[in-house]
């Protein structure tokens, strides 16, 4: 690993503390918490097998770092509107007219945006997006699992339905969105650099025949 992989880390690190000082929730936080532990020992696991790109280990943390940040709201309280109000003196919601608090859709999103960006160099864009639905699905499924055990207050708070019975669908369906845009800017960026590299060479092959032509 590079100083910046740890330096990254580090600061994530200190991110998660800080999501811990005077925690609003602290039963439920903890249990977001325990995901994101798991996927750093996931992630510490990979990383000696196979390391990772700063790039890679950069959307990981991306991601972490926005569940960290829904973890200690719940997802379904994080005062975005607040920070936009504080910061351009407007609410979202107002100006989008929403309802609920779309925090949520973000991470989701994100998730999607984030491990398909890290996959698609290694299994194609199709896989790429195949496993992002497969994972998705299987997250909600252990959430609900969870959800099941739980007192029925304690359950929504957790899930942070906030009364849409399509929740976990539309998280699907933005985690697929977020993989398909990852994929599809992958693709062209990827495109652009091969077609530019194609006339470097070229350019730089035709000034060596010029070079030789003259001598």
């Amino acid at each position: 690993m590079t100083r910046w992989h740890w330096w990254t880390l580090t600061a994530f690190a200190a991110l998660m503390l800080a999501t811990w000082w005077s925690p609003l929730w602290p039963g439920e936080q903890a249990l977001h918490t325990s995901l994101t532990l798991l996927a750093l020992l996931a992630l510490a696991w990979v990383q000696r097998r196979h390391p990772l790109p700063l790039a890679s280990w950069l959307l990981v943390l991306l991601f972490l770092s926005l569940h960290t940040i829904a973890a200690r709201w719940l997802y379904s309280s994080v005062p975005y509107d607040d920070w936009t109000q504080a910061l351009v003196g407007i609410r979202l919601s107002d100006l989008f007219g929403w309802h609920r608090n779309h925090f949520d859709r973000l991470v989701h999103f994100t998730y999607g945006l984030c491990l398909a960006g890290i996959l698609h160099r290694h299994l194609g864009w199709w896989r790429s997006v195949e496993v992002v639905i497969s994972t998705s699905a299987l997250y909600e499924l252990l959430e609900w699992g969870i959800a099941m055990t739980l007192a029925p207050d304690l359950a929504e708070s957790y899930n942070g339905q906030q009364g849409d019975m399509w929740d976990p669908h539309k998280d699907i369906a933005l985690a697929i969105l977020g993989a398909v845009v990852m994929v599809a800017v992958q693709t062209i960026t990827g495109r652009r650099r091969g077609a530019a590299a194609a006339s470097t060479a070229s350019a730089t092959d035709g000034d060596s025949k010029a070079v030789r032509t003259n001598r």
